[in-house]
């Protein structure tokens, strides 16, 4: 079965500050990747290389994900800046689940294959709630 988790976005780069304030808090362990450590790096401008692409605090069973706000198609503002993660067991639960919750909703990012080795996509389902889906290892790859 799929796990849930917040995934948070940061603007004006202050993902790494806001991640490690919240690892003060809650104790855990903290991973920060900069976008300029990713395949991403050659396609985002040089001020966003040190920004956090993927964040993450785990304390527990407690994992928050989080982001610098780097989507220009969806620009931050107050509101639109927690999304639900979806991290799925296989590419079946995957697709089902991403048909199921993208039923009268808008596709932002199709399913596609990932640098990390997975697949990801996200859609704005109905009622207007950002989800991101994830499988992290595919099966055969």
């Amino acid at each position: 079965m799929a796990s849930l988790n917040p995934h948070l976005a940061f603007p004006n780069g202050t993902c790494r500050e806001a991640l490690t304030f919240y690892h003060s808090c809650l104790g855990g362990e903290l991973n920060l990747m900069r976008v300029g450590d990713t395949a991403m790096a050659g396609h985002l401008p040089a001020e966003a290389q040190d920004q956090i692409m993927h964040g993450s605090l785990t304390a527990g069973p407690l994992v928050l994900m989080a982001c610098d706000a780097l989507d220009t198609r969806r620009p931050f503002a107050p509101g639109n800046t927690i999304a639900m993660c979806l991290n799925c067991d296989s590419e079946a639960e995957l697709n089902a689940l991403f048909a199921k919750l993208g039923e009268g909703g808008t596709v932002v990012d199709p399913l596609a294959d990932m640098f990390w080795g997975g697949k990801f996509g996200t859609l704005i389902d109905r009622f207007g709630t950002e989800w991101m889906f994830n499988l992290w290892n595919c099966p055969g790859e």
